[in-house]
């Protein structure tokens, strides 16, 4: 617990007071708008803000990371609760501090158990599918609120603040940091004041429904906002303890994937290490936290995590700094709050998610890899198709589904000696001598039930192409594991070549799986030689 306070120096406050300042003013409309995402009332988003990030504080690692309401954590806080009870009631409002406190509790599991890695099965185009989905879910889902009503009836002044919202949004997003560099203002100062767009116009916003009185002319508005900050207490359904159980699980794993993204990204810029199981440990103190106070699902947001250390931060006081003045906010009068209209934060959250639709892993894995294309494309259909629970489901078992396809089909390569050299290489690729009699075989993955018939299958295959074959060689530099079930393979692959009068040799076996196979018996019954390296048996045999 707070090993960054043990090494914090004065030099680093600056920094760490200014990210705390900058990233509070972009998290009040971003917490209410996501807050509404949720299906919550916009104040709950500010109470999500200010405990969480106080807890993660104290076993995080991530120096940088800004922890809150995002928008597809909300996204699936919603999907989760709208058939359990109606958006916006009390029991609603139960519900999302319990999936909360379930969330947390699931985090803090894993991270003691220390199965962080558990999140390495979800593959980057997965992720990005999954996240293009739900920006398109979010997107569409604000439209009636940015319009004031359904498309085909809108109410004309609340579509005209929220088009117009949405323009401003659009506009500052894309061009008012160049803008401003051209301006001569510093460049980070130029991309910072760009992501504090949404907070000067949601003040613009509020002040013209003030002086304009655009609430009396049917323009939403958040209404009143209560004072003070949120009671430490917990309510909650016994009731739905089952239902929410496995949503949870779901919430859980995003909250970490999402959050560990965006803090790897920032940290290796800095050269910082992270600790996955810390990470959870933090995050799941984070969402109980939330729990106590009120608020629902948090993670780490990517794009207030950039924003957090492009204004400077430091160290975990910057989030501090963030919740203190969060709490500040609260405690003053909020009788503005209540005068935020429902259409500019509509538009908030629609320029923020659209901003997450990133074509170009799509673009890369078409050329390079048409299976994780079809990962991507399919984990984003299911999204928008079957729902956010769906997608993710469907997403897991296309990462698992393709690394069991790769390590079912291992490359196997015929290898020849490279004229007047030690060196040995891929007949397909090279031009590469081999000998009469001699067949020497590369497996490049390790053996295993899942790709042993496979292997075996190829054996036998170049076996039959090469019928003259006296001596055959595997090559294991590529092979770091052999099951139990590969070791048996082995051993009957080696009766079945006794009897063929073929002698079967391996070469180049690594130190671990040396280790392992001298506890069998296969190296005892080995038709054939062990040898240290490919020349050396090249070298014996040819």
């Amino acid at each position: 617990m707070l090993q960054w306070l043990r090494q914090y120096r004065r030099a680093m406050l600056p920094g760490d007071v200014s990210a705390g300042v900058v990233v509070a003013m972009m998290m009040i409309p971003q917490g209410m708008a996501y807050a509404l995402v949720a299906g919550l009332p916009p104040v709950v988003g500010i109470y999500a803000s200010i405990v969480p990030p106080l807890l993660y504080a104290l076993f995080g690692t991530s120096t940088t990371q800004s922890v809150g309401p995002m928008a597809i954590i909300s996204l699936m806080t919603a999907s989760i609760l709208a058939p359990l009870a109606a958006p916006g009631s009390g029991l609603y409002g139960v519900l999302a501090a319990q999936l909360a406190l379930l969330s947390g509790a699931v985090l803090l599991v894993c991270g003691l158990l220390r199965i962080g890695f558990l999140a390495n099965f979800f593959s980057r185009p997965v992720m990005s599918g999954f996240t293009i989905g739900s920006a398109i879910l979010i997107a569409w889902g604000q439209l009636k609120t940015l319009l004031g009503g359904p498309l085909d009836a809108p109410h004309w002044t609340s579509a005209a603040l929220g088009l117009g919202s949405l323009v401003l949004l659009a506009a500052a997003r894309s061009h008012l940091a160049p803008l401003l560099r051209r301006l001569r203002v510093p460049a980070t100062a130029a991309d910072i004041g760009a992501k504090l767009a949404p907070m000067l116009v949601v003040l613009g916003a509020t002040l013209l429904v003030a002086l304009g009185g655009l609430q009396h002319a049917g323009v939403a508005t958040t209404g009143a906002v209560p004072s003070g900050l949120p009671r430490l207490n917990l309510a909650l359904s016994h009731a739905h303890w089952e239902t929410l159980l496995k949503p949870a699980l779901l919430i859980g794993f995003m909250v970490f994937l999402i959050s560990m993204s965006g803090a790897q990204a920032l940290a290796l810029k800095r050269g910082e290490k992270l600790s996955s199981n810390r990470e959870l440990i933090g995050l799941g103190a984070a969402n109980l936290g939330s729990a106590l106070s009120g608020g629902f699902p948090v993670t780490g947001s990517i794009s207030r995590s950039a924003v957090n250390f492009a204004a400077g931060a430091n160290s975990q006081l910057a989030g501090i700094i963030t919740a203190g003045l969060l709490a500040l906010a609260l405690v003053a009068p909020t009788d503005w709050l209540a005068l935020l209209p429902l259409p500019t934060l509509a538009a908030t959250i629609i320029v923020a998610v659209l901003g997450m639709l990133d074509l170009s892993t799509l673009r890369t894995a078409w050329r390079y890899d048409r299976a994780d294309a079809a990962a991507l494309l399919a984990t984003a259909g299911g999204v928008l198709v079957m729902g956010v629970e769906a997608g993710v489901v469907i997403g897991v078992a296309l990462s698992i589904g393709a690394l069991i396809w790769r390590a079912s089909r291992p490359h196997i390569a015929v290898l020849g000696r490279i004229p007047g050299t030690e060196h040995f290489r891929n007949v397909e690729r090279y031009e590469a001598a081999t000998a009469p009699g001699l067949l020497m075989l590369r497996i490049d993955a390790g053996l295993f039930f899942g790709n042993v018939e496979a292997v075996n299958e190829r054996i036998e295959d170049e076996l039959a192409a090469n019928p003259g074959t006296r001596h055959l060689v595997l090559v294991l530099s590529a092979v770091n594991a052999i099951d139990t079930t590969a070791l048996f393979a082995l051993s009957e692959l080696n009766a079945s070549l006794r009897q063929r009068g073929v002698l079967l040799h391996l070469a180049e076996v690594k130190g671990p799986v040396m280790d392992r196979l001298r506890d069998s018996d296969l190296l005892d019954s080995l038709n054939g030689e062990l040898f240290l390296s490919a020349a050396k048996a090249w070298e014996r045999l040819a």
